[in-house]
């Protein structure tokens, strides 16, 4: 079963710029998508259906900003919108797929690099996230929680450990919250499949960075302690030009 997490920086601007066709080469089982930046009738439904994928789409509120989806060739047993919790229920964050004893999450973790007010968010929402997937994982033991975290983990993870520090996405207590999360049982699975590999998935439009290899691993195919056995390869796509991030796949036993 491959399975795939994307930002896409915009749903339709990344059709514009040919994900469709580079989805149909790729052929996942099931894409998750974060930034879809649309409403449900905004979808490019026609582009999608023609490659056999059923569309879930769980939209902010406000126009034009979040939301996650998921594009699955399987129609999913359940499908879960959101955490039940306004906040972030409101930024379309959090939209659950269940394949019999497998439940794939798309999720889109709140940045704080606009400021105080929104890293403090990002801080409340870690914690919320971690007891929610916490309790889910009673009755769902086998979760994938594949999305963008807007955190790197390591110094590995990141092109500049030591000037970044001081930032939203490196900091220390972001660190720290993701340590705490995997000791749960959750499991970095690209991480875990290798240990020493340095890529990225994230760069910044801004300051050219991609050309120059100064990225950030933030994207991430979180997996249960339970799915260990079953995962078996993973693959940060660099070649994907749709957006300032690039897709991971992940590869496990059904």
């Amino acid at each position: 079963m491959k399975v795939m997490t994307y930002n896409v920086n915009g749903l339709r601007a990344a059709v514009s710029k040919g994900l469709p066709e580079w989805l149909a080469q790729e052929a996942p089982d099931v894409l998750c998508i974060q930034e879809t930046k649309l409403q449900p009738d905004q979808y490019p439904a026609e582009a999608f259906e023609a490659l056999g994928y059923h569309a879930y789409l769980y939209s902010a509120q406000k126009k034009g900003y979040s939301g996650v989806a998921i594009l699955t060739k399987q129609v999913p047993d359940h499908v879960e919108y959101g955490m039940g919790m306004e906040a972030y229920d409101n930024e379309g964050r959090f939209l659950r797929a269940d394949y019999g004893d497998l439940s794939v999450v798309s999720v889109y973790h709140p940045s704080g690099t606009s400021g105080d007010e929104r890293q403090a968010f990002k801080m409340e929402w870690l914690e919320d996230f971690q007891r929610y997937v916490t309790e889910l994982r009673r009755t769902r033991p086998n979760l994938l929680l594949c999305g963008d975290y807007n955190i790197c983990h390591e110094a590995i993870d990141i092109h500049d450990p030591v000037r970044n520090a001081t930032n939203s996405g490196f900091l220390p207590e972001e660190r720290e919250w993701m340590t705490r999360f995997l000791a749960t049982g959750f499991i970095d699975s690209f991480r875990m499949l290798y240990p020493d590999r340095q890529e990225y998935t994230w760069w910044s439009y801004r300051f050219n960075s991609r050309a120059k290899n100064k990225g950030w691993r933030i994207d991430y195919c979180m997996a249960s302690e339970p799915l260990r056995p079953r995962l078996k390869a993973a693959r940060i796509l660099g070649e994907a030009v749709h957006s300032d991030h690039c897709p991971m796949l992940l590869e496990l036993e059904r």
